[in-house]
């Protein structure tokens, strides 16, 4: 335990980082900018400040502006200054993002498909989950599970977080029939959210990026999962969205049902999204604003400055042993979700033993 509380008086002190000796002794933090500096999207990869200066990974830039497309590093357009027409806006609507100057002298923004920090992010944590996977399956190629028994040490903490997830959240909830071709996909969200959660807790590279806190991120994996259901539903499912079993009153002329279904079917991806972003965005913001307290109370005086500093490390190490169970429960909550909401999709009105997984959508 005690290299655990090691780590984490570690990364609570590099949360606050960024913030400069001049403004920790004269209390003037601005906590909004240090939030969302933090939890917000970035062309470059920043680490911390050295000597009054910042030290930060420069990520490539791609745009395509007016002159044609552009591919330099985040370098070239740091701390004010212009490449090729570009630059990064200080003020207004576009702020922090890459903007070019037309000739009625307004500001528009270029085609951008850079690699920011959060798509770096991603990057890395889908190398990490398919070395992870790899690593494992690596292992039963080389060994007989039959004979040898289960796997131990790494190879035996992924099967059984994957048999865990399969056996126990995906199977119940899909249905022994269907849950094979829906397995795949479930797993790789359980895991990606759950490491991109995991390196969000570290504040330092090669983690800290704000991936799943980003409503962009879950917006795509709400929708992967809305494609799941209503592309593979079978009749039965389209039949109740359609045509409920209800009163005929209920559905027509006026498809008040049917209006009520669309709304569910909708509303299904858009709480999956909004439950993934809120819960690990407040989390980051949580942990930041107890950081903020250290350096907001500078100026009340010794005293009540070293005491809110004790209580506010005490309970950011509370908050960041809570993240750590937090990021495999909103994993766990959005992929067991998913499973049964597929599931409802496959369900048949009658008991048949037929497969329903075989019959034509």
């Amino acid at each position: 335990m005690k290299w655990l509380k090691v780590i984490l008086l570690v990364a609570l002190t590099a949360f606050a980082a960024p913030l400069s000796a001049a403004q920790a002794q004269e209390g003037e933090v601005d906590v909004a900018e240090m939030l969302f500096g933090h939890i917000g999207d970035s062309y470059g990869w920043h680490i911390t400040d050295w000597n009054g200066s910042h030290v930060t990974i420069p990520l490539p830039c791609i745009v395509h502006s007016s002159t044609g497309w552009h591919v330099f590093m985040s370098s070239k357009v740091e701390h004010g200054h212009e490449y090729e027409g570009l630059f990064l806006a200080e003020e207004g609507r576009y702020e922090g993002k890459i903007v070019e100057r037309v000739a009625d002298g307004s500001l528009v923004r270029p085609f951008d498909i850079s690699i920011t920090k959060n798509v770096a992010s991603l990057m890395i944590t889908a190398l990490l989950l398919i070395a992870l996977v790899l690593g494992t399956a690596k292992w039963y190629r080389k060994h007989d599970a039959a004979e040898e028994g289960a796997p131990k040490g790494f190879a035996g903490l992924m099967e059984m977080m994957i048999m865990m997830v399969n056996d126990d959240l995906i199977k119940p909830s899909i249905g022994e029939h269907c849950y094979r071709k829906y397995a795949p996909y479930l797993l790789t969200v359980f895991f990606f959210i759950f490491l991109s959660n995991l390196l969000g807790i570290v504040p330092f590279f090669p983690g800290g990026a704000n991936v799943t806190g980003n409503i962009a991120v879950t917006m795509v994996l709400a929708l992967c999962t809305f494609f799941a259901i209503n592309i593979f539903g079978n009749r039965h499912y389209w039949k109740e969205i359609i045509w409920p079993d209800v009163p005929v009153f209920l559905k027509f002329p006026i498809p008040i049902m049917q209006t009520i279904e669309l709304f569910g079917m909708i509303s299904k991806p858009f709480s999956l999204m909004v439950r993934l972003f809120a819960n690990i965005m407040a989390g980051h913001a949580m942990i930041l604003g107890l950081v903020a307290v250290i350096f907001v109370t500078v100026k009340l005086g010794p005293v009540i400055n070293g005491s809110m500093t004790v209580i506010a490390m005490l309970f950011g190490v509370f908050m960041d042993c809570l993240e750590f169970l937090v990021a495999f429960i909103q994993a766990y909550v959005f992929t067991m979700l998913s499973a049964v909401f597929i599931g409802l999709s496959r369900q048949d009105e009658n008991a048949h033993p037929v497969d329903p997984c075989e019959q034509n959508v």
